[in-house]
């Protein structure tokens, strides 16, 4: 039998603990122990983005990521977005510009914008390319992606 080992860390602004088994991954640790299904395993290799979780300020694929790496962490998921109830302004360009289709992918999209527009408050299109080129969207919703991402922008400017 494979021991587990109990990890302190801090989860969307609160402090919890977790035991975990040395092959557990976040994603895992996320969904079986604190009910957060956001961050989804889609294809196990950190390829798709849709596992996207904010460990130390750094976006990382959930699914790779060992769960005992975050003991000691801050790790920020997109159940943690919506202040109070109020959507992100991210979260609210997603909408408008309809960037999604089936939402699979759309969580880890908006955690990777939500990063590009805290270092880079007005993106280039190249820029914007570049920080999602790890997010995969099966429904090809990339057009309204882009769209959101600027909307996003704006809104971030006005708030």
């Amino acid at each position: 039998m494979i021991a587990a080992r109990t990890i302190n860390f801090t989860l969307n602004g609160a402090p919890v603990t977790a035991d975990v088994k040395p092959h557990h991954n976040v994603v895992e640790l996320l969904q079986a122990q604190f009910g957060l299904t956001g961050a989804r395993e889609t294809c196990g290799q950190g390829l798709c983005g849709c596992c996207t979780v904010i460990v130390n300020g750094l976006a990382v694929s959930g699914c790779l990521y060992l769960a005992s790496f975050i003991d000691g962490a801050e790790v920020v998921t997109v159940e943690s977005l919506d202040a109070g109830g109020k959507l992100s302004p991210v979260q609210e360009a997603f909408i408008e510009t309809s960037a999604f289709q089936c939402g699979f992918c759309t969580p880890g999209f908006v955690l990777m914008v939500t990063q590009l527009l805290d270092e880079h408050p007005d993106p280039s299109d190249d820029q914007i390319k570049h920080y999602l080129t790890g997010n995969l969207c099966r429904c090809a919703t990339y057009p309204e992606v882009m769209q959101a991402v600027k909307l996003a922008a704006k809104k971030r400017k006005g708030a």
